[in-house]
């Protein structure tokens, strides 16, 4: 985990956590706080307040039930459909763990085009994506997203996540939601969250970087850093899995020429 994503991701939950605990204390026209309502809002402040601080061991375990709830809620591609060992014989000789953490792959059987990975090594890839993608350009997705969680990409995008989470709940103890504790249903939202995640500019480039790290480690073919990209242009980056800046036809672009130039 890079300092500089640790950093933003603290300050983003402290200031969620305080604004949501002025308002309730009256600041900006709050409600104030009462008798029924205090000890709510100092375990959801803590709650706010420890998101800014989540451990490994913490962001694991949120990971897991997160990816429990999105697989719960998915069709899975059985282990032996076409599917399944499509992709296993796609990731064979890519690492096997991340960050220390083994990598477990499944196929979400849907038409949408997406791949996503957790701390957790929970790593899912879409049947819409195998089906758009030819064998090289799927490694390099998954290259690409294994790659924002070895980077801990992955890792700021869930305190943020829970700290929003955390925020609500501080929001529900001062009586303006109905929710007073993270549910069933925000887990579900916080899942959603990591899977839509939207990374800059540098981490997308970085998670790029880590895919050509990781295919030109295990010998594998290049171009489909290129030819990925070019596929997810045609569908429009505002449709695409990879729709944060620099746009799919320049992240190709540049895919193509770091290729040349190492040649």
């Amino acid at each position: 985990m890079r300092k500089g994503f640790d950093i933003g991701s603290k300050a983003s939950a402290l200031a969620v956590s305080f604004g949501f605990l002025l308002a309730a204390c009256g600041g900006n026209g709050g409600t104030g706080v009462t008798a029924d309502n205090v000890s709510g809002l100092t375990a959801a402040g803590a709650s706010a307040l420890k998101a800014a601080t989540l451990n490994d061991a913490d962001v694991k375990e949120l990971s897991d039930k997160s990816c429990a709830s999105l697989d719960a809620s998915s069709k899975i591609a059985a282990p032996k459909s076409k599917e399944a060992l499509r992709l296993a014989k796609i990731v064979k000789g890519m690492p096997a763990t991340v960050n220390g953490v083994a990598i477990n792959y499944k196929v979400y059987v849907t038409k949408d085009v997406n791949a996503w990975a957790m701390n957790n090594g929970c790593v899912r890839v879409y049947s819409g994506l195998l089906g758009l993608m030819n064998d090289d350009e799927v490694r390099a997705v998954v290259g690409h997203e294994i790659g924002h969680v070895a980077l801990g990409h992955s890792k700021a995008t869930m305190q943020t996540a829970y700290a929003a989470s955390a925020a609500r709940q501080v929001a529900a103890s001062a009586g303006n939601s109905a929710v007073a504790a993270i549910s069933q249903s925000q887990l579900g939202e916080l899942a959603e969250k990591l899977v839509n995640a939207q990374f800059s500019q540098v981490q997308e480039s970085a998670a790029d970087d880590h895919a050509y790290d990781v295919l030109k480690g295990g010998k594998f073919k290049l171009n489909g850093l290129v030819t990925a990209f070019e596929k997810l242009a045609k569908l429009g980056d505002n449709s695409s899995m990879f729709s944060s800046h620099p746009p799919s036809s320049e992240r190709a672009q540049r895919m193509r020429e770091k290729i040349a130039a190492k040649k």
